[in-house]
């Protein structure tokens, strides 16, 4: 049976915990729509999914699901219809339909 030299089990050991700090310093988007919509600084997600759905030129789409920059603060709703991607772009805070692409 081959053993695993030390230095290259500290190396495999200390990888995982260097890159740990990295990765909590940065939220993820999900998150930060999430604390924003607490914060009553955005609308709920769910709210604005059902209003872009329920849109008469979306009708007959799929809905593939958001993407949220908080810089912005507008959330991106991606669709599918006939095999074309559609994009719509939604103010975070109002819940207004400020572009759609793709159609």
């Amino acid at each position: 049976m081959m053993s695993i030299p030390p230095m290259l089990a500290l190396i495999a050991l200390a990888v995982p915990l260097a890159l740990a700090p990295a990765a909590a310093a940065r939220p993820r988007e999900q998150d930060m729509a999430f604390q924003e919509a607490q914060k009553g600084r955005v609308m709920p997600l769910p709210k604005i999914e059902q209003r872009v759905r329920d849109h008469p030129a979306l009708r007959g789409a799929t809905y593939l699901g958001p993407e949220f920059n908080g810089g912005t603060v507008i959330y991106r709703l991606k669709f599918m219809r006939a095999g074309r991607v559609i994009w719509v772009d939604v103010d975070a805070r109002t819940g207004r339909i400020l572009s759609a692409s793709g159609d």
